[in-house]
């Protein structure tokens, strides 16, 4: 019996050590994919407790013989869907009006840092999701697929098209040289620097 299968074992036999373990070792990368599906932390934390309550419905639906990490942030993926369906397209509140400005030097680095996850957050919904489960929480294609309810095939389009909106901001921010001929297509998976918040 694999780990996995062990602890929600234990979990379904409602044993409370079981359960916090399992809340532990996930809440990072729920949190982590929440918040940048929804871009707010406070609509994040919310989400992620209905993710974990989810998560604890449906157990005994789990299928063993597959990771538990992918079935549960693709949860988390469908609670942010679900949570951006309510709210809507409307304007809204700044986030971060209670934090004070940063004051600390900036370089190149740190601007392209903050550039990537503009154009991240910019990228249709599903485009964003394949990224953000690609390049910040680094599951495979399959385990992507799994995760979105889609085609290996469309996940990688998806990926595909992400990237070369990216690229393409980056390029008109003047980040990327606009001559630059190595797109995503024609190498390996770029090396995306980290833009978890």
């Amino acid at each position: 019996m694999s780990a996995d299968a062990a602890l929600v074992k234990r979990c379904l036999h409602g044993e409370p050590a079981a359960a916090r373990e399992l809340v532990e070792r996930f809440q990072s990368d729920v949190l982590a994919v929440c918040r940048r599906l929804l871009a707010h932390l406070h609509d994040a934390e919310d989400v992620a407790q209905e993710v974990f309550i989810r998560v604890f419905r449906s157990l005994n639906r789990w299928d063993h013989t597959r990771p538990l990490r992918p079935w549960v942030l693709s949860i988390a993926v469908n609670r942010c869907r679900t949570w951006i369906g309510k709210r809507g397209k409307g304007p809204e509140l700044a986030d971060y009006l209670h934090e004070a400005p940063d004051r600390r030097p900036t370089d190149d680095s740190a601007e392209m840092v903050r550039e990537i996850r503009a154009a991240v957050d910019a990228l249709r919904d599903e485009y964003r999701e394949v990224f953000v489960l690609f390049h910040e929480q680094g599951l495979a294609y399959e385990q992507i697929a799994e995760t979105v309810g889609r085609p290996v095939g469309t996940v990688k389009t998806w990926l595909h098209r992400a990237r070369l909106e990216v690229l393409d901001r980056l390029r008109g921010r003047g980040l990327v040289p606009a001559d630059e001929q190595n797109e995503p297509s024609k190498r390996e998976a770029p090396q995306t620097p980290s833009v978890q918040g």
